[in-house]
């Protein structure tokens, strides 16, 4: 195998180096690929699902309530579980997706001083044509990487994450 092309935070650490060898800044490294990554990354995804009129946020609650099952209906409070949004940016999400006939807000039989969001027809086509194609876009992002690199990866960045979480 040849040497390994240089790029942009290789240039970032070397400068680093030169200036602060007192530093350890192989962390820098790591975290700065990572935001590069994900900048990358979200511009990708974001082009494919504004194909289907949709914004990664807007795909973000469609996708919740599809995953969900049938029959594709969530309280508000358990999207902000799964979605880890605040409570105010739920709402505006939930109403700007009821004014596109995405989603509707329909009384919960069990409670009824609260509602479901339930995806409407044109929600639940649009979000399956969309996840496709989404992930369709993901095997492409991750091409390059063999079978072994994905899950090896997949298991550093779980183990980074952990901590977080």
């Amino acid at each position: 195998m040849g040497e390994e092309k240089q790029d942009h935070v290789d240039r970032i650490l070397a400068q680093w180096r030169r200036e602060r060898p007192d530093l350890d800044v192989e962390p820098m490294g790591i975290l700065g690929r990572l935001k590069r990554l994900g900048t990358h990354l979200g511009r990708e995804v974001e082009t494919v699902l504004m194909k289907h009129g949709l914004s990664t946020s807007a795909f973000d609650v469609l996708a919740t309530l599809r995953r969900s099952g049938a029959p594709y209906r969530l309280s508000p409070g358990e999207l902000l579980e799964m979605t880890m949004v605040s409570s105010g940016t739920m709402t505006n999400r939930i109403d700007q997706l009821e004014k596109s006939g995405f989603v509707e807000r329909i009384l919960n039989r069990e409670d009824r001083r609260s509602v479901l969001i339930a995806l409407t027809e044109k929600g639940l086509a649009t979000v399956e044509e969309a996840v496709g194609a989404h992930v369709a876009n993901q095997h492409r992002l991750t091409r390059n990487l063999t079978t072994e690199d994905k899950a090896a990866f997949d298991r550093l960045l779980k183990k980074l994450l952990a901590d977080f979480e």
